[in-house]
């Protein structure tokens, strides 16, 4: 009898939430996945007529800009494993490759985003697309944000890993625009904020509280977008004035 009561103590706790539960112990990693997912389904609805088979052939930094922002999707998944089977040291020394990289595509991404609005209006003939400038600078100015605050929490991995995913995160705004219907009714940041809010309710599963970077990031992000929006569709003046500058 007593050997059957050990037993029976000695198994294993499966629990799915709370602390150390499957929630906790996956949930970075499985986004790091899930990150994957999207971001192949939705460039792969317009990569072969974008960019491989384009009846215009594309800028050459397109390639660049899609080689970076893939290595970093990459990255993402790797530091997530690595946690996961506590290579923290590993995870910590690439980690300065990823400051590196995340640096590079400050300027990449911008600098990307201008070519190509001007290739849109030029080449392409669309007109439209004079004011998307302000979705463009929307998405880099929210991944430098949490990017550099990634930095500075490098040391605080509750702030530090939800800094990442954020700033992960909001750059699948472009992988969320080329789904068609979420693009054609222009609620691509709807995608991007409800892989957000998957790590609101990772932590009212696993802490019972939402942590306080969701409850002020979240928000802020929700009232940048809808003026990135609001500056594309609405075309105010001012904006318009401001683009044409910018497009020349």
């Amino acid at each position: 009898m007593a050997s059957a009561s050990q037993a029976v103590i000695a198994r294993p706790s499966y629990r799915v939430i709370g602390r150390n539960g499957l929630i906790d112990k996956y949930f970075y990693f499985a986004m790091s996945l899930l990150t994957i997912v999207i971001v192949v389904l939705g460039f792969g609805q317009t990569v072969n007529a974008n960019l491989i088979h384009p009846t215009i052939p594309r800028p050459g930094i397109l390639w660049v800009h899609g080689a970076t922002f893939s290595t970093w999707v990459l990255f993402f998944v790797l530091q997530s494993a690595l946690v996961r089977t506590h290579n923290v040291r590993i995870h910590r020394t690439l980690g300065w490759f990823g400051v590196a990289l995340g640096t590079f595509m400050i300027p990449l991404g911008l600098y990307t985003a201008y070519v190509m609005t001007r290739f849109d209006v030029h080449q392409l003939h669309a007109t439209e697309m004079v004011t998307f400038p302000g979705i463009q600078l929307t998405d880099m100015l929210s991944f430098t944000t949490f990017f550099l605050l990634a930095i500075y929490w490098r040391r605080k991995p509750e702030l530090h890993r939800r800094s990442i995913f954020i700033a992960t995160s909001v750059l699948l705004a472009a992988a969320f625009g080329r789904f068609p219907y979420l693009a054609n009714h222009t609620i691509f940041y709807l995608g991007v904020d409800a892989v957000i809010l998957l790590g609101v309710v990772r932590d009212l599963l696993v802490n019972r509280r939402v942590h306080t970077i969701y409850r002020i990031a979240l928000p802020a992000l929700i009232i940048v977008q809808a003026t990135a929006v609001y500056l594309f569709l609405g075309a105010p003046a001012w904006w318009v004035k401001v683009t044409n500058v910018i497009v020349g």
